[in-house]
């Protein structure tokens, strides 16, 4: 097991960890922009919420056709994990 771990790290981050990453940082700082800011800014985790279910649904979501041609992540599912 510990092996393996070894290889994920020297593989780098997955598709779907980076958009998990990414999806908890817009929620988090729409939330806290929405208390200090302004109310409009709560729509930013309801956004991050839609991509994600967009994923969940479809298997791709703007985000992840973003990330994928402009850096060389690939889905855990395409490199046979």
């Amino acid at each position: 097991m510990e092996a393996s771990c070894e290889t994920d790290r020297k593989r780098g981050w997955y598709l779907e960890r980076v958009l998990f990453a990414m999806a908890g940082t817009v929620s988090l700082v729409g939330g806290l922009l929405a208390l200090l800011v302004s109310p409009w800014f709560a729509l930013l985790p309801v956004l991050a919420g839609i991509n994600q279910w967009l994923y969940v649904l479809v298997g791709t979501c703007p985000a992840s056709l973003i990330l994928s041609r402009v850096t060389s992540l690939s889905s855990a599912t395409e490199a046979g994990r």
